[in-house]
């Protein structure tokens, strides 16, 4: 059966799939916001630290740079790398504001002779590098850190818009097309054309989310968010890798479920080996879902599968009865630490 929108605004006591009506809205605002962009000078290493829904925009940005020759850490933890120094760039993101491993990065940092710079939509973060003279920018929370990603990423591409790989051309085409893509999925079209409904209504087991490389940002923020928002069990596989490995594991029954994240312009190795992955799954009577990235720049690609991945991970909160916004499992943890 298919979600309606009285069920919808029932299950999901905070409206968080609001916010995700409005991603696209919230993209073009923040990256048209006046920030005042940052300007950095003989860099070679940057730092992302933040945990995660903060930790999707670090491992974002790190596709965006990949294909540069700066060596770029993501750090989700409490300990910053030894490489850390005059040379390095470290970019601490929290989007509550009071992530305590984030804060541990910021104040290891402060000590180094490194560039630094925090985001955050307040908290400790805020008072920290204020008392800290931290370079420092306040950008706004939408419900939760998780749905927050837009806001964050598209702010953070105007004010590190110096140091990107990436044009602004390329971030506006990169709206664009989450505005074509929330027409198809958002509430406005719960129907049968909905892409991320349908996958939501595929998944009954365990998702085993394969990727190429490229693409990671989005199958572990697809992992993360069926845990958060459909409080269930999610794994992800590089695909080369797995065929090294995780392949064996097929040769038993399982209720895992394989999704295949196919990009538009994967290496042709890659493609080699989704053939044969495809190919064994049918020789085994293995049902599989493949999704395919839409074509353009990488930034495009990545938000725009996210952008999916995240609203079909409420669609199957919905359908599982679950409502997608508590999260008290986390907030257990924190009130230990």
């Amino acid at each position: 059966m298919l979600i309606n929108l009285t069920e919808l605004q029932k299950i999901d006591s905070k409206k968080i799939y609001q916010v995700y009506d409005m991603w696209p809205k919230i993209a073009r605002n923040s990256y048209e916001y006046n920030w005042g962009s940052v300007k950095y000078e003989n860099i070679n290493h940057i730092v992302f630290a933040g945990m995660g829904g903060s930790g999707s925009v670090g491992d974002i940005f790190s596709s965006i740079l990949s294909k540069t020759n700066l060596y770029v850490s993501v750090v989700k933890g409490y300990i910053l790398p030894k490489t850390v120094d005059k040379n390095s760039l470290v970019i601490c993101t929290s989007v509550s504001g009071n992530t305590v491993e984030t804060l541990s990065i910021l104040n290891q940092a402060k000590n180094l002779n490194c560039k630094l710079i925090a985001f955050s939509s307040g908290g400790k973060i805020e008072e920290f590098c204020k008392s800290n003279k931290i370079d420092y920018r306040k950008i706004s929370q939408f419900n939760s850190p998780r749905a927050s990603l837009t806001s964050f990423v598209y702010s953070m591409l105007k004010i590190l818009e110096f140091i990107l790989p990436i044009t602004k051309e390329e971030v506006i085409e990169s709206i664009i097309s989450l505005e074509k893509t929330e027409i198809e999925i958002s509430s406005n079209n719960l129907t049968e054309s909905n892409q991320a409904l349908n996958l939501a209504k595929w998944i009954s087991g365990i998702p085993l989310i394969y990727y190429p490389w490229g693409l990671q940002a989005s199958a572990i923020r697809f992992k993360n968010s069926l845990q958060e928002n459909a409080k269930m069990h999610a794994l992800s596989e590089d695909v080369i890798e797995a065929c090294h490995n995780g392949i064996v594991a097929w040769e038993k029954k399982s209720v895992i479920q394989p999704i295949l994240i196919k990009g538009d312009e994967d290496n042709i190795k890659t493609k080699e080996r989704w053939r044969i992955l495809s190919q064994y799954f049918d020789e085994r009577k293995i049902k599989y879902y493949e999704i395919h990235s839409i074509k353009g720049n990488i930034l495009s690609k990545l938000i725009n599968l996210i952008y999916l991945f995240d609203y079909s991970s409420i669609y199957k909160a919905i359908l599982d009865k679950v409502d997608p916004t508590p999260v008290s499992s986390i907030d257990y943890v924190k009130k230990q630490l």
